[in-house]
C-alpha cells in the first residue's frame, strides 16, 4: 500500500517525481526559474520594442503544468473544463472592475504622463500609427486584445493561480499561498512598469511603481478569488482576460485618441 508521503509526488509525471512535487521548495524554484527569465526578456523587449519572445515565454508558462503534471495534478491546479458559470461571471466582472478602478486612480494620482502605468504601457505599442481610422482603429484593438485575452492570462494564471499555487497550500495553506503567489505576481510587473526605460537609461518610480505593485497584488487576489468561485482555472483566465480587455480598450479609446 502507498503512503500518504507518496500522494504528492503522483501529481506529476515519472521523469518529475524525484525533484518536483506540491511543496514550497518546488515553488521557489519555479517562482526563480520563471520569474527572472521572464523579468529579463520583458526588461530587453522594453528597450527593442520587440515583444516576440515575452509571447513565447507566455505560451511555455502554459504549457509548463501539462508538461509537469499528471491527470491528477492538473485537476488538483484547478484544469476543470466545466466551471460554475455564476463564479465565472462575477469573475469577469471583478476583474475588468480591477482595471477601471486602476484606471481611476492612476489618472488621479499621477495624470496623463509617463508617470501613468497605463501611458508607459500604451507607449510599448511602437508598431502602431500616430493616427489611425476608425476602421483601422477597431481592427488593431481587436488584435490586441486578442492577444491580451490569450498569452498571458492563459499562461500567467496556469502558472501562478495553479502550479504555483497549489505547491505553496500543502506548506502554507490556501490563503497564504495565495498572498505568495499574488506577491510574485506583482513584483515581476516592475518589468513592465515601475522600472522603466526612458530612452537613454533606466529610471525607478517609487511612488507610480509602488501603486503599481499593490494595484497587482490586488487583482491577482481577485483572479484566485474567481478561481475558487468558479471551482476552475478558468475562473482565474476568464478574469484576468476581461482586465486585459479593459485594459487594451482603455489604451485604444482613452489614450491613444
Amino acid at each position: 500500500m502507498s503512503s500518504n508521503l507518496d500522494a504528492p509526488a503522483a501529481d506529476f509525471r515519472r521523469p518529475f517525481r524525484g525533484w518536483l512535487a506540491f511543496n514550497v521548495r518546488t515553488g521557489l524554484i519555479l517562482l526563480a526559474l520563471f520569474g527572472v527569465t521572464r523579468f529579463a526578456l520583458v526588461m530587453l523587449a522594453n528597450v527593442t520594442r520587440d515583444y516576440g519572445l515575452v509571447s513565447f515565454f507566455f505560451i511555455a508558462m502554459a504549457l509548463t503544468p501539462l508538461l509537469l503534471l499528471t491527470r491528477s495534478g492538473r485537476v488538483r491546479i484547478g484544469l476543470n473544463w466545466r466551471p460554475r458559470l455564476t463564479g465565472l461571471g462575477l469573475g469577469v466582472l471583478l476583474g475588468a472592475g480591477c482595471c477601471v478602478v486602476l484606471i481611476a486612480t492612476a489618472g488621479l494620482l499621477f495624470g496623463p504622463g509617463d508617470d501613468n502605468a497605463f501611458t508607459y504601457v500604451a507607449g510599448t505599442y511602437s508598431a502602431l500609427p500616430d493616427r489611425m481610422s476608425d476602421t483601422l482603429r477597431l481592427i488593431m484593438f481587436a488584435v490586441f486584445a486578442l492577444i491580451g485575452m490569450t498569452f498571458s492570462p492563459i499562461g500567467e494564471e496556469l502558472f501562478y493561480r495553479g502550479l504555483v499555487h497549489e505547491s505553496f497550500v500543502a506548506g502554507l495553506g490556501e490563503n497564504r499561498a495565495a498572498l505568495v503567489d499574488a506577491a510574485a505576481f506583482a513584483l515581476v510587473h516592475l518589468a513592465h512598469f515601475g522600472l522603466v526605460w526612458r530612452g537613454t537609461g533606466w529610471a525607478l518610480l517609487p511612488l507610480p511603481a509602488l501603486w503599481w505593485l499593490c494595484g497587482l497584488f490586488a487583482a491577482a487576489l481577485a483572479f484566485t478569488w474567481a478561481r475558487r468561485a468558479s471551482g476552475s482555472i478558468l475562473g482565474a483566465v476568464a478574469a484576468h482576460a476581461a482586465f486585459n480587455l479593459v485594459m487594451t480598450a482603455w489604451i485604444f479609446y482613452g489614450l491613444r485618441v
